[in-house]
């Protein structure tokens, strides 16, 4: 049994805490003392530290599954930014860099070793790991093994065999978003014994939840109404669809608010060049699929706003709450519309198996009594996942607490204001350091510090809330210590920081002591969507070639050169239709008409696109409006 006097060592040494969060010793403790273990516990909870310091005072390695080949990497370099030895295993790298790493694997050399679940489950892997000195296994996003889970993952379920092929590892289950159910199929099929179980409760009272109903006017509105309240702040906005998340960037680019696209169907180097920019800094607004987000390590995001209704409750949970990781005031903004519901029931109505197409239903009718209800959405969320709050209003809610003036959809929005109270039964979380930060910061050092910052990690190619999080430069900011001594009081800072930073921390408060502030920060180039293609089309590119060089799916440029056709701002060129097909579309445009495209998709051959046919409707549309005595069709 290692002493608890040297967890607490380790735990200020490299993470530079003097206390643990609430859970974090005792499940630390479960795990070394070989126990099995199963935790439920919300995102910026500090689930990776419950095993993350168990491993590094093991002196042996953990085994790390994990699906996210993204969320793998950063806390592998975050642990070696803390001199903690961590490596991650997967077939995007070259065989001789895979090999070192096995071969390095079998002598210890990693406190953490990150795999994933198809990884394991290759047989060649299960041999190579019966070599490796393991501590334990950690199964992050442990709900993706259950078919009740919002997530199932087949490949998953391979790692029922963990508890036969390393009878004597033990096993600790993570996850944030676990009802009853899932939690006690989670234990039965990673086969845990006795496991000692941990479960936070899922109230994150620094969040505020805002639900509002939305038409394909108003959203828009309330999209830039609700960007606009946090100036120079984190925001994630999720878009339904690849083509929505498109459209959505130049929407807001048309608005002055600079934002990057992120989806699977981007070529990899723009879109993790994208989420680089995004997470140093460089562009505060990021629009991604709902797969985006899942892997995202970034503490202090103010914002997340859904612009259609997530599947389901642990969907929304889990998604909304990558924001205010922090412990600050975040808002999680959830705006639908009617028509996201026959989008879900489409989906649902696509699946075979009667049992899954149950669950999805299920979870169907849990998110919809959500969105459409008039009770306190913390209070809600609770009791979704089986806990009941000994309160019922927070206080902070759109349902509860007073919304901010962005929801009406006017122009003076108001930037965020922070959380209320919740009352006395539920108080808000301790930020992730146990200590105390000074409320009194100096603004001019903490704008100077982050520049420092922000210069240092793009020096080291890395995201800059790795080289110190805004809480620590906040804490900084506010003692503005002049020794070593002084520097280790800070929160976040332990002895394996200091060595790796001290000097050049005290160096930035000097040399702001000496008159040194931070320059205005550059505004990030916003381009115009729709002059940038109308550009592109006067030097005679194809509408392949626009949405190559933008970095868009062709059915979004098509949508837009569409749009500037109908408003006259871009003559339509035969050529960009497939000869024949253009007199065919016009006919049935005279047969059909030219409100609604779906009719015109069932009239016309299937070799005709959709794009062809909205590209000829706006040309009609727009003859038909030139017409000074005819109406519209």
């Amino acid at each position: 049994m290692i002493p608890s006097a040297d967890l607490h060592t380790a735990l200020r040494r490299y993470w530079g805490y003097d206390a643990f969060r609430p859970l974090q010793e005792r499940i630390v403790g479960s795990l070394v003392s070989g126990r099995d273990v199963a935790v439920v516990m919300p995102t910026g909870g500090g689930k990776s530290l419950c095993y993350q310091l168990p491993a590094l005072v093991s002196g042996r390695t953990a085994i790390v599954i994990s699906p996210l080949i993204s969320l793998m990497q950063d806390q592998a370099a975050q642990l070696a930014q803390m001199g903690i030895p961590a490596a991650v295993l997967n077939s995007a790298m070259t065989p001789a860099e895979q090999s070192n790493i096995l071969r390095e694997a079998v002598k210890g050399a990693y406190r953490l070793l990150y795999l994933s679940p198809e990884r394991l489950a290759r047989e060649d892997t299960a041999n190579w790991l019966g070599k490796v000195p393991i501590a334990f296994f950690a199964i992050d996003e442990a709900h993706c093994i259950s078919e009740w889970g919002h997530e199932f993952r087949p490949e998953y379920r391979q790692l029922n065999r963990l508890r036969d092929r390393f009878p004597d590892a033990p096993i600790a289950a993570f996850t944030a978003s676990a009802t009853r159910r899932v939690r006690h199929d989670i234990l039965t099929q990673l086969k845990l014994r006795e496991p000692d179980k941990y479960i936070a409760s899922f109230h994150r009272a620094n969040l505020r939840y805002l639900v509002k109903q939305c038409d394909s006017k108003t959203q828009p509105k309330l999209l830039i109404a609700a960007v606009r309240a946090y100036p120079n702040q984190n925001v994630i906005v999720y878009s339904p669809t690849v083509r929505r998340v498109d459209e959505t960037v130049d929407f807001l680019g048309e608005h002055g608010i600079a934002a990057v696209p992120y989806h699977g169907q981007m070529d990899s180097r723009l879109r993790q060049r994208n989420q680089e920019r995004w997470m140093a800094d460089e562009v505060p607004v990021l629009v991604g699929t709902l797969a985006f987000g899942l892997g995202i390590n970034k503490p202090a995001v103010r914002a997340v706003i859904h612009l259609a209704l997530p599947k389901s409750i642990e969907q929304y949970y889990q998604e909304a709450g990558r924001a205010g990781r922090d412990g600050d005031p975040a808002d999680c903004a959830l705006l639908w519309q009617t028509k996201d519901v026959g989008l879900l029931t489409f989906f649902i109505d696509q699946l075979n198996d009667p049992q899954e197409k149950e669950r999805a239903w299920q979870r169907y009718h849990a998110i919809r009594r959500f969105a459409e209800g008039s009770a306190c959405r913390h209070r809600e969320i609770c009791l979704h996942f089986g806990e009941t709050p000994k309160w019922n209003a927070c206080g902070v809610c759109d349902i509860c607490g007073d919304p901010p003036g962005w929801m009406s959809a006017k122009a003076s929005a108001k930037p965020i204001a922070a959380a209320k109270a919740v009352p006395k039964p539920k108080t808000r979380r301790e930020s992730t350091a146990a200590r105390s930060i000074t409320p009194e910061a100096d603004t001019e050092l903490m704008a100077f510090l982050r520049e420092w910052r922000r210069e240092l990690a793009q020096r080291r190619g890395v995201p800059a809330f790795m080289i110190l999080s805004d809480a620590t430069l906040q804490d900084l900011s506010a003692r503005r210590p002049a020794s070593r001594d002084e520097l280790l009081a800070v929160s976040g800072i332990g002895e394996r920081k200091a060595e790796q930073l001290g000097g050049d921390i005290l160096a930035a408060i000097r040399e702001f002591h000496g008159g040194g502030r931070a320059a205005e920060p550059a505004a990030p180039q916003i381009s115009d969507p729709a002059l940038e293609t109308m550009g592109l089309l006067q030097q005679g590119r194809s509408l392949a070639e626009i949405a190559t060089i933008r970095g868009r799916q062709l059915g979004t440029v098509v949508g837009m050169v569409a749009d500037l056709v109908e408003k006259g701002r871009v003559d339509f060129q035969e050529g960009w239709i497939a000869p024949g097909q253009l007199a065919q579309i016009e006919q049935a445009v005279r047969s059909v008409g030219a409100q609604w495209l779906k009719p015109l998709r069932a009239a016309l051959p299937a070799s005709i696109s959709y794009e062809d046919i909205r590209l000829v409707v706006a040309k009609v549309r727009r003859e038909t409006a030139e017409l000074p005595s005819v109406g519209g069709l």
